[in-house]
């Protein structure tokens, strides 16, 4: 007797490669103990959250006898919080953000659902440079739409111009873009970005729908080296900014988010007004109460970037000493080598020999390579130096 749909069975047989390595993580440790394995499979932020949280949820107790503390707002999220959020993401960007082009929303994932379900219609085609975090396939089918992944340029990861422009269909409604990028590190330079926004108002012209950009940015904080993350919001005014608190205030499970419509776009008021609504139909109603007065008070701050710095380096140390071939990641808590032989799983199968936990390429739709985490802990990640050194000598057997 079937329960569930087919596309739903669908995505459960081929769910997550993230979740499938995590869950081996789980046995393995179960097995061996926690001390004998190196799990870089999950990026889920060990850091805790900045000290002015603590002292936030402090003072949101001290509240929590007022009549309707917790009770029901306007679906774009508080008034006041909207305002204070729009200032930070004005400086964030370098633009002014009134506070009319935001809507807080359930993380990052509620606000790109949000958007899709307000601006695509059946068959409306999402372009994305791969490799990409797997969901976004799943939230454009949400809505009707179809994921249309562009091979980044290998190695190196920056964006394949021409490859876009050859991809763009008259179906084409969205370019999703994620910088700095999981599960690659790549941040897109202002080079390369100005380059894009020129197709994209090329392929334009005559078109009754623009095509948008949508820029999932939740690791805009975790840039390295000075290296410049440019705002899309200065670049086009067909822009729309998605992020989260998850990983600069290690809030993940808080589910706290928004999206931040160009103040430029022309005819703002009617997409702000369709996210709003969207994001009540979903059945998301509102961002989380609780989150959205934590968020608030702790905004300006974020967690030690210092501490991600250095597990990068102990990272570039290990796969150095092993002889990897990867570039080093300009952002993010990722590194994304190359897989010795070409063969991401059975890779990711040695490793697993040795009790090292990485997650193959094909999961983010590029294949020969393997995605390793380093928020987790310096000990793990130098504990793992002889594992990896091992691992890359059965591959060359």
């Amino acid at each position: 007797m079937q329960l569930i749909s087919k596309q739903i069975e669908g995505y459960m047989e081929s769910s997550s490669w993230i979740r499938k390595m995590f869950e081996a993580g789980i046995a393995m440790k179960k097995e061996f103990g926690e001390d004998a394995v190196c799990d870089f499979s999950l990026g889920n932020p060990d850091l805790p959250p900045p000290t002015a949280l603590k002292q936030a949820m402090k003072d949101i107790a001290e509240e929590a006898d007022k009549p309707f503390f917790l009770g029901y707002m306007p679906n774009f999220g508080y008034p006041d919080v909207r305002v204070a959020l729009a200032e930070q993401v004005g400086k964030e960007q370098g633009v002014e953000v009134p506070a009319d082009s935001l809507v807080i929303t359930c993380g990052a994932a509620g606000a790109l659902n949000a958007f899709f379900r307000a601006v695509l219609e059946p068959g409306d085609e999402v372009l994305t440079p791969a490799p990409y975090f797997v969901e976004y396939g799943f939230y454009c089918q949400n809505h009707g739409g179809t994921l249309v992944p562009v091979p980044s340029k290998p190695l190196t990861f920056e964006l394949d111009l021409d490859g876009i422009d050859a991809a763009i269909t008259d179906k084409t409604r969205v370019l999703l873009l994620n910088s700095p990028n999981n599960p690659s590190g790549a941040v897109y330079s202002r080079d390369e970005l100005t380059a894009l926004v020129k197709i994209l108002e090329k392929h334009n012209e005559g078109r009754e729908r623009p095509i948008f950009i949508l820029a999932d940015e939740p690791y805009r904080f975790l840039a390295f080296d000075g290296v410049e993350v440019p705002s899309l919001l200065e670049l086009y005014p067909y822009s729309v900014v998605c992020s989260s608190f998850s990983k600069n205030l290690s809030m993940a499970g808080e589910r706290i988010g928004y999206a931040c419509i160009n103040p430029d776009m022309p005819n703002k008021a009617q997409l702000v007004g369709a996210i709003i609504l969207t994001n009540r139909i979903l059945g998301f109603v509102n961002a989380p109460a609780l989150a959205q007065k934590l968020m608030t008070r702790c905004l300006g701050s974020q967690v030690d970037t210092s501490i991600y710095e250095t597990r990068r380096n102990a990272m570039a140390e290990v796969l150095d000493n092993g002889g990897y071939n990867y570039t080093m990641p300009k952002g993010t808590f990722y590194f994304f080598p190359e897989a010795p032989g070409g063969d991401d799983v059975a890779f990711c199968e040695l490793l697993q020999e040795e009790k090292i936990l990485a997650v193959p390429g094909r999961g983010f739709g590029y294949p020969g390579y393997f995605r390793l985490t380093f928020c987790i802990g310096e000990d793990v990640i130098r504990r793992s130096r002889d594992g990896f050194k091992r691992a890359m000598k059965k591959a060359k057997v």
